[in-house]
Parts: C-alpha cells; sequence; structure tokens
C-alpha cells in the first residue's frame, strides 16, 4: 500500500463502498435541444470559430488529452473466437466473412502479406483461395504475425492512403492536433498509455513526429503519462473483505478511465481538448470534425470569457441584486442549472452563491444524436447541494425501476461521444486542483474474477462522467459525422475509414 501511495484510510473507504454501494442519481430531465443542448445556427458556430481562432491567434494555450492505456483486443473479438473455434471457414453474413472478403480494404493489408509471406510464403488471398482463413485471420491477431490483438489501438494501422503511407490513430490525432489546435506554430498533445505498452509509444512517438512536423511545419510537444498507482482500488471478496492473491497479498486494480482525472490534473495547459484515441478519420473525411471542433472550443472561450466579467464584478463587492440578475440568468441559460436560489437569495447570500457556481472548471461536451450507438447520454441531474445541472451518465447510474426515471431515459435523444473541450484555469490563470471537483457518490462496482475466484471491483468516477460532476458544463450538438469510433476491426471498412 505504501508503494503505491494507498493509505490506510483510504483502503477503509473503499472498502466501505462494498458495503454501502454507491446511490443512483436523481434525474430532473434528459437534456434534449432548446433544454440542456445547445443547437447553434450557422451565424453561432461562425462567431465561436472566429473567437477560437482569435484565441490561438493570441498565442492561447492549448493541449490535446487523449487517453489510449487500452489494449485493442475487444475489437478482434470476433476473430479471436474464429482462431479458437473448431470451424475452418466463417460462418455465411459473419463479421469474418465480410473482414475475408474485403481483406484487400483493410490498412493492414500489405503488412498482412509480408508476415504471411514470411511464414508461409504465400499472400492473404492466395490463402483465402486455399480455404485457409483461419491462417490468415491469426496472422492478424497472433503474437506470430501482426499481433494486433495485444497491442495498443493507437499504434495499429488504421488509414491506408492513396500514395501507400498508412496512418495509425496516433498519427491521426497528431494531424487533427496540427488543424485544430495550433497556437504560435506550436502542437501539444498528451496521451495515457499502460506500462507495459510505454516503449511501443516511445518508439512511435520518436518515429511520427518528425515526420508530422515535416508534413504540417509546426512543431509538436508529445508527452505521456500512466495512471498513477495510487489511484488502484481495492478488490473485495463477496462478503466485501480484502479479496487475496494465491500469495496472500490484497489484490489492487486499476480505477478505470475515472482515475485519469488525477493525469488530467497535471497537464500545465489552460485548454484541454479530450477525445478518444479511435475516434479518427483520415485527411480527406476531417472537415465535419474540424468545423465541430473549432465551435466547440470557441463556445468555450466566450462563456469563458462572460465568466470572468462576472467573476470580477462579483469579486470587486459592489454588485446590487438588479445587477445579478443577470448572471443568475447566464447560468440558467448557458449552463442549464436550475435551482430555487437564484429566486430566493438576495445581497451577500446571492453574491456567495453566485461565486460558487462560476468559479468552477468549465467544460463544453459534443453530443450527438441517438442512432443506435452504444455511449453514456446528457441528463440533467440533482447535485449535492440542491442545484441540478447538465451531467454525462450511463444506464448503471439510473434507477429504472422507478418509473418516472425509465420515462426520462426512454426520451433521451442524443448520446455522448467522448469529444470535450475543458478550461482547467481559473479566471486568473491559476490551475483548478480538479480532484477538489470529483463527485466520489458516481463510482460503481463490478463483478470480475481471479485465479477462478470471484471478485467485486470498485470503479471511480468515470473521467466524463462523476469525475467532471461538479465542472460548469454546456452540451452543444455536434454532427454524427464527426464521430467515428473504431470498436470492431470492420469497423475499418465503413467509407468514413477509407482514405
Amino acid at each position: 500500500m505504501a508503494k503505491k501511495g494507498i493509505t490506510p484510510e483510504k483502503l477503509n473507504e473503499q472498502l466501505a463502498r462494498f458495503k454501502s454501494g454507491f446511490p443512483y442519481l436523481k434525474l430532473y430531465a434528459s437534456a434534449k435541444v432548446g433544454a440542456g443542448i445547445l443547437k447553434l445556427n450557422s451565424g453561432q458556430e461562425d462567431e465561436a470559430v472566429a473567437r477560437w481562432k482569435k484565441y490561438l491567434a493570441d498565442g492561447g494555450d492549448v493541449c490535446k488529452f487523449v487517453p489510449a492505456s487500452g489494449a485493442a483486443s475487444r475489437m478482434f473479438k470476433a476473430l479471436f473466437s474464429f482462431v479458437n473455434g473448431d470451424e475452418n471457414a466463417p460462418k455465411p453474413g459473419s463479421d469474418v466473412e465480410k473482414l475475408i472478403a474485403n481483406i484487400d480494404k483493410t490498412p493492414f493489408y500489405a503488412e498482412l502479406n509480408d508476415v504471411l509471406a514470411k511464414k508461409y510464403g504465400k499472400t492473404a488471398k492466395e490463402l483465402i483461395a486455399e480455404g485457409r482463413c483461419k491462417d490468415v485471420i491469426a496472422g492478424i491477431i497472433m503474437p506470430d504475425g501482426l499481433n494486433y490483438g495485444q497491442l495498443p489501438k493507437a499504434v495499429l494501422s488504421f488509414h491506408r492512403y492513396a500514395d501507400g503511407n498508412v496512418r495509425t490513430p496516433l498519427d491521426e490525432q497528431l494531424m487533427e492536433g496540427a488543424q485544430t489546435a495550433a497556437a504560435h506554430g506550436k502542437v501539444k498533445l498528451h496521451f495515457t498509455v499502460s506500462a507495459n505498452h510505454q516503449h511501443l509509444f516511445d518508439e512511435k512517438i520518436a518515429k511520427a513526429v518528425p515526420q508530422m512536423e515535416k508534413e504540417t511545419g509546426l512543431k509538436f510537444d508529445v508527452t505521456t503519462s500512466q495512471q498513477k498507482p495510487s489511484t488502484d482500488t481495492v478488490a473485495a471478496t463477496m462478503d466485501g473483505e480484502p479479496f487475496r492473491n494465491k500469495e496472500g497479498n490484497i489484490v489492487f486494480r486499476p480505477g478505470g478511465h475515472g482515475a485519469l482525472i488525477e493525469n488530467l490534473n497535471d497537464i500545465d495547459s489552460t485548454v484541454v481538448f479530450i477525445k478518444n484515441i479511435d475516434n479518427v478519420v483520415p485527411d480527406s473525411q476531417r472537415d465535419a470534425t474540424i468545423r465541430s471542433k473549432q465551435v466547440l472550443a470557441g463556445t468555450l472561450i466566450l462563456a469563458h470569457d462572460k465568466v470572468a466579467e462576472y467573476l470580477h464584478q462579483l469579486w470587486a463587492g459592489d454588485c446590487t441584486d438588479e445587477q445579478m440578475r443577470p448572471m443568475c440568468d447566464f447560468l440558467r441559460s448557458e449552463f442549464s442549472i436550475i435551482s430555487d436560489s437564484f429566486a430566493t437569495l438576495k445581497g451577500a447570500e446571492l453574491q456567495a452563491f453566485l461565486i460558487s457556481q462560476l468559479n468552477r472548471p468549465l467544460r463544453v461536451c459534443g453530443m450527438v444524436r441517438n442512432e443506435g450507438e452504444p455511449g453514456g447520454g446528457p441528463f440533467i441531474a440533482y447535485n449535492p447541494d440542491g442545484t441540478a445541472s447538465p451531467q454525462i451518465l450511463e444506464s448503471t447510474q439510473i434507477d429504472t425501476t422507478v418509473p418516472a426515471y425509465a420515462n426520462i431515459m426512454a426520451q433521451a435523444t442524443h448520446f455522448n461521444p467522448v469529444d470535450l473541450v475543458c478550461y482547467i484555469k481559473d479566471v486568473d490563470g491559476h490551475k483548478f486542483n480538479l480532484p477538489d471537483y470529483v463527485d466520489p457518490d458516481t463510482g460503481f462496482i463490478s463483478s470480475k474474477s481471479l485465479d477462478g475466484r470471484d471478485l467485486r471491483a470498485l470503479e471511480l468516477p468515470g473521467l466524463w462522467n462523476g469525475a467532471m460532476s461538479r465542472w460548469l458544463t454546456i452540451f452543444v450538438e455536434v454532427p454524427g459525422t464527426s464521430f467515428n469510433p473504431v470498436k470492431t476491426v470492420n469497423d475499418l471498412l465503413r467509407p468514413a475509414h477509407q482514405a
């Protein structure tokens, strides 16, 4: 525990959670366009883009923060099932059959042929013609092939260009950063990585950065970090006692992506883009993404301009109730905050309340209309201080046995594609301590196993869920064309990923 930086007090708090559980969140409504989600017209979008470009031109400080620590194993689940199964030919209509039929359209086709030629002296298509589909699929995922089943998504071949150049998600994140977040000739990016993949990232970054600097004429500052051991959580037995391994040691597990709030807290930047590693497209498909990023970022800066103006007025200490009414209206209209205090408080009490609401980290989150894609959703939820505000929730945080809440979920229109722009310094340029704004009641408990024994695992409040619960939040509708994740290898065959 000392080596990890976990105190006995923290351990006992976590064990107590297994006994008490986490409360469901109290909902006010689902967030919709006009009631929690902004839908900007073209003029408003243009204003936001212009404000973002001015921020960059003025030397604004910005960084892209990309969670990239996960392995790509789930992306190849169907392929593993086929390789480990008894059938030698893929089932008709299966994902594996579709991949085999389009094998030459995959971005890693040339690399696959190289490993198959070394192993069998034949190309993928020659092996397929002989009915050796299993050898071809094994060549993609197994260690004696491309080993894609064990590598992080960041370093896989995602897009093959007409000139033969192949880019990985890491490459595309660099290019997207150059096109949306370059200030004074410099682009800053930060990737969170797992310890066992650190060397792969180091090698890839060392190769990718000089190439991207040559292509763009910009300088890149690329850094990485690993999830902190102090954010690991204790595993518990089904009775809520510490789970011990065969050697008798207490087992700790990574606390989920919510642990990354500590990594984000270490970023020395004013504005931070957050986006998952696999949500990237090739150059020819990126116009919608660039426009969306600029709109979200400009909306952030415009909102922060007003926050700064109001806070400086409040701190001056001479605001009348009449002068504070527009500030109440601003919190209601811009941040969808609901509170009786806007009407009931006056004088110094209203002033203190407004300062407490405005002096927080700020985030603008893109939201996509729900057309069947999985993901958390935007809701208006009650907070411990009695206010209600926009929150990104997962279905596990909502008690669907309550008819009113089940109805609210049924009315949801959008989902969260993990496309955020954050302002993490206060109006005077000092860094917020982001862990102070986490709602500790928004974690959850999951069931896992180790060495054939069942255990209970504690997941920390998610990075864009409860870890940002106490932030000022704006939801903005963005086009579905800006959301192109790669959840399975066959997603790379979609038009959006064809360079």
